[in-house]
């Protein structure tokens, strides 16, 4: 498969308006095989409860009778199962779809295909679940812009609810753009029609892609691409006197102007264009503020301490000085993603507090080695020691509780980690060092 799905990336490469008339038959047997052994082990299973592993006792069998389905115009896919997670900080939750293991597999072969076509559409504003692209590189062009460029606004926007609203009849109007292949249209379409189980009742759904589904990030940034990075390259830039950049990663973006007037027009121009398309601002989490290198002094002149800060991925930016008195940007941890975590640990340990102190230790050794590689970028590496210490001191609290007797104080404890030490953090990321792609962009 991977040599014609290169010859797919050359034509659509080559011809931005090529439509593709075949591909529905490249969900074969070798193809649909490698796909599933692709899939990540134990994870969450579908309403039928097949994993993995039982659906690769008999996976020759199991593949051969798939792609007579999909052939036969036959295949349909199981209404995934809802559940929730709750949400940081928050007692709402948030829904998520989990598909069967067998549609998985057809989800992921047609996410390549997908992928294929469209990563030579998709513009370098946009970061999330793409090829060889990371947060970490949207973190470092968005500091590039706001450091180098001439921003002085940023536009910090929230979509409220993006997987559980796009609009069905406008995503299949934009696949249509690029594929005429009714065959894959078709089973795209009933994945976005195939409903979900809660309960033991089947629900319908009208519009949405669930969050859970291997084809929900490929589908979401097509719509994106359609719906937001075109219109604000091609139509918003434009209108622009000074200077304007979006960095986008998944439904989460920021916008950055020059002028406070631009900023203010594009944000009213934003509500109407997501209208258009069945979406909307979550206003109470959008906002506009001045930053850049004269945040600061227009903070004091309305009489603030400090200019304005935005979260973005996980980080909350403010705006700072280097040891030479020059303006920069800063970044730390998101308080709520921390309190989140915090949370979470806790929780866990007041589980299995009682459980082997190996494997506690071993939990809790991965998850901060987790932590360090996202967090642990420039300027953060005190707020991430500090997060350490918070986690040893919820292991002191919890541990402390596995039984009364045998309790012991914060000396003993030290002793305790000095046999069971926890990683210590440092820098993983330089948030000025640009890889070859991200400079390639600028």
């Amino acid at each position: 498969m991977e040599t014609k799905l290169l010859r797919i990336a050359e034509l659509a490469k080559s011809d931005p308006k090529m439509k593709f008339t075949s591909l529905a038959h490249l969900l074969n047997r070798q193809t649909l095989t490698q796909c599933h052994h692709e899939l990540p082990n134990r994870k969450a299973t579908g309403i039928n409860g097949t994993t993995k592993e039982q659906y690769g006792e008999n996976v020759e069998e199991n593949i051969e009778e798939l792609v007579s389905r999909l052939k036969s115009k036959s295949y349909r896919p199981v209404p995934v199962r809802r559940m929730y997670i709750p949400k940081l900080n928050s007692n709402k939750k948030r829904p998520l779809g989990i598909p069967e293991h067998e549609d998985k597999i057809v989800q992921k072969g047609i996410t390549k295909i997908l992928n294929t076509i469209y990563e030579n559409d998709f513009l370098d504003c946009s970061f999330g679940f793409r090829p060889n692209r990371s947060c970490h590189d949207a973190l470092k062009i968005l500091n590039f812009y706001i450091e180098k460029r001439s921003v002085n606004y940023v536009v910090d926007v929230d979509i409220k609810g993006f997987f559980d609203n796009v609009d069905h009849k406008w995503m299949m109007e934009f696949l249509i753009l690029r594929i005429d292949d009714p065959n894959l249209l078709r089973i795209i379409g009933r994945f976005l029609k195939g409903g979900y189980m809660e309960d033991g009742k089947k629900y319908t759904t009208d519009n949405g892609t669930p969050q859970g589904g291997v084809i929900s990030p490929v589908l979401a940034n097509v719509y994106l691409h359609y719906v937001l990075d075109l219109w604000f390259e091609k139509k918003v830039k434009k209108q622009c006197m000074g200077q304007a950049y979006i960095v986008r990663y998944a439904d989460d973006f920021v916008c950055c102007f020059q002028y406070q007037s631009e900023a203010r027009e594009f944000f009213q121009s934003l509500k109407c264009r997501l209208k258009k398309f069945n979406l909307e601002i979550a206003e109470d989490k959008t906002k506009i503020i001045p930053f850049g290198r004269f945040a600061e002094k227009d903070a004091k002149q309305k009489g603030n301490s400090k200019p304005a800060t935005f979260d973005f991925l996980g980080f909350t930016h403010f705006c700072s000085k280097s040891k030479q008195g020059k303006f920069r940007v800063k970044r730390k941890s998101s308080q709520k993603k921390v309190q989140g975590k915090l949370k979470e640990s806790k929780e866990w340990l007041k589980k299995n507090r009682n459980k082997d102190i190996h494997m506690i230790m071993h939990r809790f050794r991965r998850s901060l080695i987790g932590y360090y590689n996202y967090y642990c970028i420039t300027d953060n590496l005190l707020n991430v020691s500090n997060f350490k210490v918070k986690i040893e001191n919820l292991l002191f609290k919890w541990l402390n509780r596995r039984s009364q007797r045998k309790s012991f104080a914060w000396d003993k404890f030290k002793l305790f980690l000095d046999k069971y030490p926890l990683p210590s953090p440092r820098i993983k990321v330089n948030i000025y060092e640009l890889r070859k792609e991200i400079n390639y962009i600028l």
